[in-house]
Order: C-alpha cells, then sequence, then structure tokens
C-alpha cells in the first residue's frame, strides 16, 4: 500500500510546480489510490495543512536553518514544511512519527544527504522551549498578519484597505480549515426532503440553510462518489453564494437567458430549475470540451432548455435578445481561497489583466439584454477592483441602465457599506464563500 506521507508530497510537488490545482489532483490522487478513510484524511490534511500554512512554515524554516530558504532543495522544503506542519499544528501526530517519518520519506527520495539536515531542524523544534516567534505586531502589523495567517502582505493590505481591520482578520482567519460543502437540490427530480430522507438512509450528515430551501450544507461524506443519491444525479455541488446570485438574476418560466461564461454549468442549471425546466438557456464557454461536459451535465440532470456553444464572451458573435443575461465573469478567486489554498500564491494575483477582460465581457454582453430585462455581473473574489468599481464604471458610461435594489433574505448581513444594487458575500457575515454580485435592468425606452 502507498504511504500517505509519500502521496501527499508528490501532490504538493505538482501544485507547487503549478501542474495542478489541489482540490482536483487530491480529489483524482485519493480514488486512484485507493486509501482507507482514515489515510485519505491525513493525506487531506498534510496537503491542505501545508498550502494553508506555507508562509508561516517557511518563516519558522528560516529560524532554524543556516542555508537561505532560496537555496533549499525544493523536495528538502516540501519534507521541511510537512515535518513542521506535524510537529506543530497536528496534535495527534507524535513527535518521533513526525521526524523519523520526515527522515525516510527524504531518503526515499534519494535525498540522503537532506535527510540529516532534515532530521537536525525537526529535532531542534522539537527540543525549543519556544518554537518560534511571530513578528512584532506593532512594527508592521501587514507582515504580522501575514505570518500569522500566512497570506501575502499585499492581500493583507487589500483587505484591509478595502473592508477595514475587522473585517480583513475575519477573512483571513477563514483561509484556514475546510469550509463545509454546500449541495443544490436537483427539484426536478427530488423534492429537498425526498433528499434528505435519501441522505439518512445514507447516513450523510447534513444541515438545512434557512435563506435558501433547496440547499444543504453537508459533513463528512467522505467522497461523493460513494453516494448513490450523486450518481442519481439527485443533487449537484453549489456553493450558497452562486444559488443567491442566480436567485438575484430570478429567471421566470419560459423567458430566454444567458449564461456567457458558463462553465462547468452550475449557475445554468440552477436557473433551469428556477425556470420550472421551461424556456430557453443558451450557455457559453471558450473550450469545446468544457461546452461538450457542460451539455452532458445537463442532460444528466434531466435538463432540456439548456443549449450550450463556444463563444468568447469578450467580443463573440451577436446573441438573441434576452429576457435574462449571467455575467459570472473569470476572476482572480480571492473568495475561494479556503478551497483552493494555492491561488494566494500566484505571482500574478494583482498585476493582471483580469479587470479589463470582465469589464469588456459586461460591456459586449449587455447590449442584448431586453428593455426591462435583467442583467447580473458576478464573481467568487473579494477585490473591489474586480467589483464595486466596475459595476460603478459601467452605470456611469451606460446611462440607459439602472441598478435594482436587492432584498436580501434574513441571515444575509453587509459587511461594507455598497450601493443597494450590490453586495460583497464574506464568510462571517453571510455564510457564503467570499462572492461579489450586482444586479441592472435596462430601462425602457
Amino acid at each position: 500500500m502507498a504511504n500517505p506521507r509519500e502521496i501527499a508530497l508528490k501532490i504538493l510537488l505538482d501544485v507547487e510546480n503549478d501542474r495542478a490545482y489541489s482540490n482536483l489532483e487530491l480529489n483524482h490522487t485519493l480514488v486512484q489510490e485507493q486509501l482507507s478513510g482514515r489515510d485519505n484524511a491525513f493525506v487531506s490534511a498534510l496537503v491542505y495543512g501545508v498550502l494553508e500554512r506555507k508562509l508561516t512554515l517557511d518563516y519558522i524554516i528560516k529560524q532554524y536553518s543556516k542555508i537561505p530558504l532560496r537555496k533549499i532543495e525544493p523536495t528538502t522544503k516540501m519534507i521541511l514544511r510537512m515535518g513542521i506542519l506535524q510537529l506543530l499544528f497536528m496534535d495527534k501526530v507524535p513527535e518521533s512519527a513526525a521526524v523519523n517519518e520526515s527522515v525516510n520519506l527524504a531518503k526515499r527520495n534519494k535525498l540522503q544527504r537532506s535527510a540529516g539536515f532534515i532530521n537536525g531542524i525537526l529535532r531542534s523544534i522539537t527540543r525549543a522551549e519556544e518554537k518560534y516567534r511571530l513578528p512584532d505586531k506593532s512594527k508592521d502589523k501587514y507582515y504580522y498578519y501575514s505570518i500569522l495567517y500566512s497570506a501575502p502582505q499585499e492581500l493583507v493590505k487589500l483587505w484591509m484597505n478595502a473592508y477595514g481591520e475587522e473585517n480583513a482578520v475575519q477573512l483571513l482567519e477563514q483561509l484556514s480549515g475546510r469550509p463545509p460543502l454546500c449541495v443544490r437540490v436537483n427539484t426536478l427530480l427530488n423534492t429537498r426532503e425526498e433528499l434528505e430522507r435519501i441522505f439518512d438512509e445514507e447516513g450523510v450528515k447534513y444541515e438545512e440553510i434557512a435563506f435558501l430551501p433547496n440547499a444543504l450544507h453537508l459533513y463528512n461524506t467522505g467522497s461523493l462518489r460513494d453516494l448513490r443519491s450523486f450518481y442519481e444525479h439527485r443533487f449537484y455541488v453549489q456553493d450558497a453564494s452562486s444559488q443567491l446570485c442566480v436567485q438575484a438574476l430570478d429567471p421566470k418560466p419560459g423567458q430566454l437567458m444567458c449564461d456567457v461564461c458558463a462553465a462547468p454549468g452550475g449557475k445554468s442549471f440552477t436557473a433551469a430549475m428556477l425556470m420550472e425546466n421551461k424556456g430557453k438557456i443558451l450557455a457559453f464557454d471558450d473550450y469545446d470540451q468544457r461546452v461538450r461536459l457542460m451539455q452532458q451535465s445537463s442532460w444528466g440532470f434531466f435538463i432540456d432548455i439548456i443549449f450550450a456553444d463556444t463563444r468568447d464572451a469578450r467580443d463573440g458573435e451577436p446573441l438573441p435578445t434576452a429576457d435574462r443575461i449571467l455575467c459570472d465573469v473569470p476572476c482572480s478567486g480571492l473568495g475561494v481561497l479556503s478551497r483552493k489554498p494555492e491561488i494566494r500564491y500566484k505571482d500574478d494575483l494583482f498585476q493582471n489583466d483580469l479587470p479589463d477582460i470582465q469589464y469588456r465581457i459586461l460591456c459586449h454582453s449587455a447590449q442584448y439584454l431586453a428593455p426591462g430585462g435583467r442583467l447580473v455581473y458576478s464573481t467568487c473574489t473579494l477585490n473591489p477592483r474586480e467589483n464595486n468599481e466596475q459595476t460603478a464604471r459601467f452605470l456611469r458610461e451606460h446611462p440607459d441602465f439602472t441598478g435594482v435594489k436587492l432584498e436580501l433574505p434574513e441571515g444575509v448581513e453587509r459587511a461594507i457599506g455598497e450601493e443597494d444594487y450590490e453586495i460583497t458575500l464574506m464568510p462571517h457575515t453571510a455564510h457564503t464563500d467570499g462572492f461579489y454580485f450586482a444586479v441592472f435592468t435596462r430601462r425602457s425606452s
């Protein structure tokens, strides 16, 4: 049987080298390796733990290593991170196991010369009375929060300046630990009550969401692939933020809707269910493979009003005049860092052309909205430059459009002062992923 630490090391190196997203690589590897439930949990804890605490772990390494961090061989450095994580942040791992298994892991990877180096650092940590000391907050609070929560200083500054220190700290605290899995009931196949009875039979723990009658939080599910209800398409994974976004779009039976950046298709599926599978949804993506998967998935959920096709949302061919348009644009993903922790370390996290692309998509799509229709602009990021600033500019430059006041359900609170047509959802105020959406309508001529 494969060694769990060896598996975790491989996944982490793949992610480090930009060859994989952590959630996709982890899920694929665990299915392939067919580990026990306990080993699956251990591998997941190692992978996500290292990714969530990477800056903190490297800060600790620098306190003990005479070799500069940048000069430590990459696999050696990753094994050190894993070892320190087990020593300081995983209470159930004995110190001896954390040290010895890290040394053995280095030897199995033909790093005999590194084994002694790893052993020396880890044993020094076990002997130290004070394991490590955080930076002085009074001298540089950005650096302090960066190390404490393993977040780039630029991200800390962005959130503190945009949302205030209290919101920023609560956002940073949410970066560690797995948020609950949110699913949407396939109401074309069963009611929520019927799905709950099936979950009871399958031993799935769930919790209802007061402000979303057809959504559930799931806990301790193991692999969804092991659930009969998953294969029968009785539900699909979709965060509450995305469901609220589609709810704000308010698609009606019989309408024509365009989802211009639709893949993998979840928001189109939810819209189809709100439309009672009556009307027409045109769902687009740049890539043929994604389009095919989206179309096949819609049929699997017994949806027959979605028509998927390839199209560039920035400047693609004309669309028919639509009653509803969804612009869920590509973004930096700062709202889903707890699910994809490696995103926060990307070199181009802030210096990129995403705002230009987003605005082009919004403007190009808006021209096809029918008077009196409704358009939603949304992202899964927490960055005003990609969110509030985009929509404010759009209204300034498009006088034939106006914002639609949001009717927020009980249990969803605003974290910051915003216009009444927009909302920035945060985990600590809405119990969702970080998300933003704004709703517009076109004035009648």
